[in-house]
């Protein structure tokens, strides 16, 4: 064997090491996740005219802070890194003084299910913040406000 074609069988040999969905998928849309449109969407489901204060950020991308009137949403879309680290969290603050950090996009099979694969949706709605889970028709709870307010932005960079 040539030496090119050597290096060849290493590199698709560590793609595979890497990345085992490719050899076990459980979902077609598993095979190639890196290759999917992912879109996150947060929800602003308060009831008595309530604004949600929303950052979100990644390890690379600061989306910016911003104040959703009741019923509207932000969403941003992307594709995940070939080495399935991709990660999205906010930190979401209600009017009435509680707020919530959460990861809102990870590497996981169970999130995948629940976003049909494509979008992830956050709803911020009065007892707490929940995710649309699209595999069992149903807003699922997923973490409750917290009373106060984080003074610093930052500090819940490490979710």
């Amino acid at each position: 064997m040539s030496r090119l074609s050597n290096i060849h069988v290493l590199v698709l040999a560590f793609a595979i090491a890497m990345s085992p969905s490719l050899c076990f998928p459980s979902t077609k849309g598993e095979v190639f996740p890196v290759f999917t449109k992912w879109h996150v969407y947060v929800v602003n489901g308060l009831g008595n005219q309530e604004s949600l204060f929303v950052h979100c950020k990644s390890k690379d991308n600061d989306l910016g802070i911003q104040n959703l009137s009741p019923g509207t949403n932000t969403t941003w879309g992307f594709r995940t890194n070939f080495f399935h680290s991709t990660l999205f969290w906010c930190y979401l603050r209600k009017s009435s003084a509680q707020h919530a950090a959460l990861k809102v996009f990870w590497q996981d099979i169970y999130l995948f299910e629940k976003c049909n694969w494509k979008n992830c949706i956050w709803i911020a709605k009065d007892d707490g913040i929940y995710i649309k889970d699209f595999a069992n028709v149903r807003d699922e709870f997923s973490k409750k406000w917290e009373e106060g307010w984080i003074k610093t932005q930052d500090s819940y960079r490490s979710l």
